[in-house]
């Protein structure tokens, strides 16, 4: 199992403390909490998604079926064209996990494994070559489940009928709500069970979790970002706001900054390399959105009531180069090249409206960059449609609409330097540069090798450079520079905390390098691994241990800390 990635073997939610190297992650300045719980506030925030995710979607009926009454026909087809679209592209992404997740046939030699290596507190399972060895395993796994056959009846009826409820509710558009709810009950239950199985039903929650906000991300720029220049566009024509239309816009500008500051706080929350994100921030990083992207489709749709032909060919534009930019940059989100490139044709649509990082390290060069191109283009529509409006339009109207544009976007700047500069969730920012070591100490290469197994290895550096394709497999040579030595920067301190990584237990090694921040984490975009730790999060005693190959030998990098 290979993959384009970098990055290195980390134990992850263990009962203690991970071991948090100073030099591991340039905006960390404190370890991760070993430990997380479901909280009140946790459960809140999934009901007030499921509420803008209702008002969305039925404000938006609502206004075709008001647009269908009063006549105006071609009004109402594209605004139901807008939702109907996206929802069934959504519906099918999320049955087709389901129906993976779901299904016993997939990686049917995995989860033998799994269950094998659960079976002992010392066992170890890995993903490279797990299929020639999962036939063999499975021999030995089908004498320890000898209720499978005699539960066949009741589990047969019981699969029946998810299949059906599945069914039923992918076919009725609802496949958000039911993760939805399904994250809600996993949470609550991960509160009120024991110790075992709290973790188990926390792992589970992560998941859905995660689902829930890739898909809701998609479809908010499929959906509510178009549908909301639509609206807008509709309202300076007709030279009136009908109150369902206002209702309209303002369900799906809030939908897509609810939607973009929820998936960077499970982003953060799914990886044990970064400090979660608090609700303060959260709050902050919507507002930073509402006002940003609320200045960017008002250009749009001043521009598009004016230049509709012009409006086209400046969105596939900006979409173009916006995509080549985000390509260029090399992400690593997925773990195949069609998928990479399909999602950076959808991140090309977010670039379209707002800010999205999809790199490690600072963002702040690139975020210029952008901003400035954002501006100039804002600049640019609104100048154009003051210029160029219809005679019903009035200087002093034209002047107060101007001004909101611009006050729009200056608010959502003033936000976002909050946010960066006070509400971090790695710190406070100051002049946009991180009060962390820039580069790697000594001291943090040094880990506690002598209670490391051989297999287990402790983190090298982040810095390490970037490889690609067959580099990684020269990456063993013993003439190899596997660290970069530099000093300290702004007096920060190199000291270990005096924890050892766990060494007990199952653990699950993966064929291939961790993928950096802001990318997810691999067992969390794939489905076979998901049921991998599944499966062994159930049958063992304890939580297993995930352990990401290392870009250099285990024996470089003993040989490196007894050489120091």
């Amino acid at each position: 199992m290979a993959a384009k990635s970098d990055g290195a073997p980390v134990s992850l939610r263990n009962d203690i403390l991970p071991e948090c190297l100073p030099g591991s992650d340039q905006r960390s300045p404190h370890c991760h909490p070993a430990r997380k719980r479901y909280s009140l506030l946790d459960c809140s925030w999934t009901l007030c998604a499921l509420l803008v995710f209702f008002s969305d979607g039925a404000s938006d009926l609502w206004l075709a079926a008001d647009y269908y009454l009063r006549r105006n026909y071609w009004w109402f087809a594209l605004t139901l064209v807008f939702v109907i679209v996206p929802s069934v592209v959504v519906q099918v992404l999320s049955f087709r996990w389901f129906a993976y997740d779901y299904s016993d046939t997939n990686d049917s030699s995995t989860a033998a494994a799994a269950v094998v290596a659960a079976s002992g507190a010392d066992s170890h399972f890995s993903t490279k070559d797990s299929d020639q060895r999962g036939a063999g395993c499975g021999a030995e796994a089908g004498g320890a489940l000898p209720t499978t056959a005699t539960m066949g009846g009741a589990r047969g009826c019981c699969r029946a009928f998810m299949w059906l409820f599945q069914c039923f509710i992918h076919i009725f558009q609802l496949a958000q709500v039911w993760r939805y709810v399904h994250a809600l009950y996993l949470g609550v239950q991960s509160r009120w069970r024991g110790d075992h199985e709290c973790r188990h039903f926390y792992w589970r929650m992560m998941f859905e979790s995660a689902d829930i906000s890739m898909l809701r991300l998609l479809e908010s720029f499929l959906k509510s970002a178009p549908q909301l220049v639509l609206q807008l566009s509709i309202m300076i024509q007709a030279s009136q706001v009908l109150p369902l239309q206002g209702l309209s816009a303002s369900a799906s500008l809030v939908s897509l900054s609810w939607m973009i500051a929820s998936y960077q706080k499970v982003l953060r929350d799914s990886r044990d390399d970064k400090l979660p994100m608090s609700y303060k921030a959260v709050i902050v990083q919507i507002l930073w959105h509402l006002f940003t992207i609320g200045a960017r489709t008002m250009a749009f749709a001043l521009f598009a009531s004016v230049f509709q032909l012009y409006f086209g060919i400046f969105i596939v534009a900006h979409w173009c180069l916006m995509t080549f930019w985000i390509i260029q940059g090399e992400t690593d989100f997925c773990m195949s090249k069609w998928e990479e490139i399909i999602y950076n044709m959808m991140v090309g649509i977010v670039y379209v409206f707002c800010w999205f990082s999809v790199r490690e390290g600072r963002t702040r060069c690139r975020m210029l960059v952008y901003s400035v191109v954002v501006f100039v283009e804002n600049v640019a529509l609104t100048t154009f449609w003051y210029l160029y409006r219809g005679p019903k339009t009035s200087d002093f109207t034209a002047l107060v609409v101007v001004c909101m544009v611009a006050s729009s976007y200056a608010l959502g700047t003033f936000f976002m330097f909050v946010y960066y500069c006070l509400l971090h969730p790695d710190g406070p920012i100051s002049g946009w540069g991180w009060g962390v070591p820039e580069e790697v100490t000594v001291e943090s290469c040094l880990s506690p090798a002598s209670s490391l197994p051989p297999d287990v290895v402790a983190s090298p550096p982040r810095t390490l450079q970037r490889t690609k394709g067959g580099d990684r497999e020269q990456m063993g040579g013993t003439n190899a520079d596997v660290f970069l030595v530099r000093t300290l920067k702004r007096g920060a301190k190199a000291t270990l905390p005096p924890l050892a990584p766990r060494t007990g237990g199952p653990l699950i090694r993966i064929d291939l390098p961790r993928k950096k921040y802001p990318a997810w984490d691999a067992h969390f975009i794939d489905r076979r691994l998901r049921k991998t730790i599944l499966v062994l999060e159930g049958a063992a005693p304890v939580t297993p241990r995930i352990q990401y190959r290392c870009l250099g030998s285990p024996t470089e990098v003993m040989e490196y800390e007894t050489t120091v």
